[in-house]
């Protein structure tokens, strides 16, 4: 396996107490740092209707957080397709690359991003088309590479505006299906640990036996995303990560979050035994400990998903927490 490479998911978390605008700011200033790290990627993700996460607008988040960075990537993890047309998200992602040259990652999947009410107000009222994703991705590519067929009935509509380079696809997923869909176009997957913490190998070893060469990638390329909380100790850390703990426990029993909880508060909670089980297996989505053990346990992943790019993605309670936790993280890799 090559040196492994490292990236970045911020999904804008707000802490209770905190504006949807500071949290914007710190995914700013986190993506400054980024760059000026060595980072590879810096993504933004798209939620709706949540007054726990800010970022409910990847592309306009793209675009302030590439004007405000000169190397790395910058991209959307990710667009949910099936609520848009495929023509105006190439549409925005062409705008981005033409701005931002060779720096565009357009990262797509098929989940909701939000509750059933927040689908059906971005549909104006007409359900999302589940079946016509693969087909959606097939037109995102067209449009992107000016490649209609004569039969298509858009034939000759040109995605705009045209430029000297195209934004890089990439397929997200969670399961099996995504992982196959990803082969059967030829495209980059990226599987989201931090989401399923259960058979992701398993699907990355799908995607590459299925894996089919297309005329935007010749062999399967990969990455994995995972949430990581890093402090000086393996005991500060699990403590910051009561956070994410009790935020997941909020979540699974449908309670109302004003935003990532102080780790004190989770000390302080009264666990029930299933909501311990409910903990230790949201923690195999989490790789948590000082800067040894996260490198040891990101190298581990990296070699069971046989892939040389990993996402980080992090919530904690203080922005401060969260950037010396890349800071460990970073310094350990010998970034």
């Amino acid at each position: 396996m090559k040196l492994l490479t490292l990236s970045i998911l911020d999904q804008s978390p707000i802490s209770e107490g905190q504006s949807a605008t500071e949290a914007l700011r710190n995914t700013l200033q986190l993506a400054k740092w980024a760059d000026q790290m060595g980072f590879k990627r810096f993504w933004v993700s798209e939620h709706h209707d949540t007054e726990s996460l800010a970022g409910s607008s990847p592309e306009v988040l793209i675009s302030h957080v590439a004007s405000h960075t000169k190397h790395i990537r910058v991209g959307s993890g990710g667009v949910m397709l099936t609520h848009y047309s495929s023509f105006k998200v190439a549409e925005n992602f062409k705008v981005l690359e033409a701005l931002f040259p060779g720096r565009i990652d357009l990262g797509v999947g098929r989940a909701p991003g939000g509750m059933p009410r927040a689908s059906y107000a971005l549909g104006d009222g007409k359900p999302r088309d589940l079946k016509r994703y693969p087909l959606q991705i097939d037109e995102l590519n067209m449009y992107l590479h000016d490649t209609m067929p004569l039969d298509h009935p858009y034939y000759g509509l040109k995605a705009t505006p045209i430029s000297d380079s195209i934004p890089d696809v990439w397929i997200l997923g969670t399961s099996p299906s995504s992982a196959v869909l990803a082969a059967d176009k030829g495209l980059p997957y990226s599987f989201a640990l931090f989401i399923n913490g259960e058979g992701g190998e398993e699907y990355m070893r799908t995607y590459r036996k299925h894996f089919k060469p297309s005329a935007y990638l010749k062999s399967p390329k990969t990455m994995v995303s995972v949430f990581a909380i890093c402090a000086e100790t393996d005991e500060k850390a699990n403590y910051l990560a009561g956070s994410m703990d009790l935020s997941m426990l909020r979540s699974a029993n449908g309670m109302s979050s004003k935003g990532t909880p102080h780790p004190d508060q989770f000390l302080s909670y009264s666990l029930t035994p299933f909501e311990k089980k409910s903990v230790e297996y949201n923690r195999r989505r989490m790789v948590v400990g000082s800067p040894k053990t996260v490198k040891e346990k990101i190298l581990k992943i990296a070699e069971a998903y046989q892939t040389e790019e990993i996402m980080i993605a992090s919530i904690m309670y203080d922005f401060k927490d969260k950037i010396r936790s890349y800071e460990l993280i970073a310094n350990e890799f010998g970034m």
